[in-house]
């Protein structure tokens, strides 16, 4: 192929990323766990024999750079040792994984004797052993009690199953009958790659392929370098706090986000960032670098191929023994928690360099929530969810809500489907009026869910944040609502509880989880009183943070609005926010 065949090369890409999308539809078929089949928890990509990406499918920003480390950490132990049938494995997180629960698999295809891609895919797996179900919980404090550690090893080796690997696995895990149903998925998707990358031989031949495979990461390259040039050069750095990590409780934790952007590329720098800490909050460098792409990205006027020529452009710092990168015998399982809040942190410094580029804070990232136990028979249950909160408020639009975060493109779980397999009983899950920050353009709403323990008990985790430091507002946007847990809502023996948190649930106790409230974006004083009179039809705005917060007067029910009363009021407001500041 020559690079002046464009036709070639923009067929090429998207046959390819075509393929990464039908192994993600594959995986969603055929896998076992609610968090995958349901709530969607998991990545595929093909890579090349150099373990770089090529091409990821519909799944996890969270995953973006995470696949071509983990891969390449399996290239540095097996070397020259890749024969045709052998799947790769590994979930160490310090051995290129990122938490114990997500493991990865990879198949190399071969074409005319020589490795020419892998089949890659990484899973969210229901349980991986440890102290705990769900193998997640944010107060394990070293890597050996959050369960089965697996190095980079050979699941497969020329077609023959390591029935030495499987039987450890089956022998660490609460539910090996899930496990192995979801890695049974991962392999169908890997044979997918495998017969849709056959076809693209026999249409471009061998070196065909690796040529079009490397246009592809070289068009991504192109693209993500015209779009930096567009963007005026300049430095800004951000600080965000983590409430704390569970263990030292109220002791906040600092995320320092510095981006620097000189000509066709971007600097990510995350030094001054907190020391690793005890709870098991700690990022692993991969995911810290994803957060950064997937920041990065946002601000950028074309959505290019998520490939390696993206992450040429953009660099990554973290220092090793930082939460941002840490290191033996660092606990992780609840990693996600803080990769979510470094997309607020980097968000924060990328705003003060193109405000109209970048929204106001979210919820803070999917909440995790974990509950398991036994059942009268001694037969396991394990309950894992990631609820999606909201978005805050954007320079053009409102925040969404009722909306994954953009760092995990996951879906809401099922009642139906909760309430199916667990002794678990739903009570109500709903928006909470008032909660989304105000703004020209307003934060999206708080969601909440409750839930009732039908078993005898059970353990729950949950992975939260956003209790103390509230999602912030951007260009003179107000903070999102708080987030809340409370055990017995609204009975006699109410009381909140801390935003994470290992408990035993006993049969009848009910537990809530309230995620906070998107921030707003611009001044709620310039907000449209239309819109504002929408909110009050659905419910979202009560009348009375209508006249406080936005400074509309609403009557009746539809409510009309005031239109004098209102600029009247507004102009009130301005003069008293105008002595104020003075003051």
């Amino acid at each position: 192929m020559s690079p002046a065949d464009p036709v070639t090369a923009e067929l090429f890409r998207n046959a390819i990323n075509a393929l990464g999308d039908e192994m993600a539809l594959t995986i969603y078929r055929a896998a076992y766990s609610g968090v995958i089949k349901n709530i969607m928890d998991y990545s595929t990509a093909l890579c090349d024999a150099q373990g770089r990406l090529v091409a990821q499918g519909l799944s996890l920003p969270g995953h973006l750079c995470s696949i071509p480390v983990a891969l390449q950490a399996c290239l540095r132990h097996f070397g020259e040792d890749i024969a045709e049938g052998d799947v790769l494995a590994l979930n160490d997180p310090y051995d290129g994984g990122m938490h114990l629960p997500d493991i990865f698999i990879f198949r190399p295809i071969f074409a005319e004797g020589a490795v020419l891609a892998y089949a890659c895919t990484i899973c969210h797996h229901t349980d991986v052993g440890g102290r705990v179900p769900g193998s997640n919980a944010s107060d394990s404090t070293e890597i050996y009690a959050e369960g089965l550690r697996i190095p980079p090893l050979k699941l497969y080796e020329r077609g023959r199953e390591n029935t030495t690997l499987f039987r450890i696995i089956e022998r660490n895990v609460r539910v090996p009958v899930r496990v192995f149903g979801d890695i049974r998925a991962q392999l169908a998707a890997c044979e997918i790659a495998v017969r849709g990358m056959a076809d693209l031989v026999a249409r471009h031949g061998a070196d065909g392929v690796r040529a079009l495979m490397d246009e592809t990461m070289d068009y991504s390259e192109r693209l993500t370098r015209t779009c930096l040039a567009e963007l005026p050069d300049g430095e800004a750095t951000f600080t965000d706090w983590i409430d704390d990590d569970q263990i030292d409780e109220g002791k906040p934790i600092a995320l320092v986000c510095t981006v620097r952007k000189r000509g066709s590329s971007m600097q990510i720098d995350w030094t001054g960032s907190a020391p690793q800490v005890k709870g098991a909050i700690n990022n692993t460098w991969s995911y810290t670098a994803a957060a950064s792409f997937t920041a990065a990205k946002c601000v950028l006027s074309v959505n290019m191929p998520n490939n390696d020529g993206v992450f040429r452009c953009i660099e990554v710092i973290a220092p090793p023994g930082t939460i941002a990168n840490a290191v033996l015998p660092a606990a992780c399982a609840a990693r996600g928690l803080t990769g979510f809040r470094m997309m607020d942190c980097c968000f924060g410094a990328l705003a003060k360099l193109y405000p109209d580029h970048v929204l106001a804070a979210g919820e803070g990232g999917n909440t995790g929530i974990t509950i398991g136990g036994y059942d009268a028979d001694r037969k396991p249950f394990i309950y894992v969810d990631f609820l999606s909160g909201c978005w805050g408020g954007r320079p053009w639009a409102d925040g969404l809500e009722g909306n994954t975060n953009l760092f995990a493109n996951m879906a809401s779980f099922s009642i139906e489907v909760i309430e199916a397999e667990n002794p678990l009983e739903v009570l109500d899950y709903e928006m909470v009026p008032d909660t989304g920050g105000a703004g020209r353009f307003r934060g999206g709403m708080a969601l909440r869910r409750t839930w009732r323990m039908l078993a005898d008990e059970g353990i729950l985790q949950v992975r939260a944040d956003r209790a103390v430091h509230r999602p912030y507002g951007l260009q003179g946007g107000a903070q999102g609502s708080a987030s809340r847990n409370i055990l017995d809502p609204g009975g006699p023996t109410e009381r909140a509880l801390h935003a994470k948190l290992t408990m035993t649930l006993r049969r009848g106790e009910v537990f809530r989880h309230q995620m906070a409230g998107g921030g707003g974006w611009g001044d709620p004083l310039e907000r449209d009183p239309a819109a504002v009179a929408g909110d009050l039809r659905e419910g979202l705005v009560s009348p009375e943070a209508a006249r406080t917060e936005y400074g509309v007067v609403a009557e009746g029910d539809p409510p009309h609005i005031d239109t004098a009363a209102t600029a009247a009021l507004r102009e009130r407001l301005r003069a008293a926010r105008s002595r104020g500041a003075r003051a």
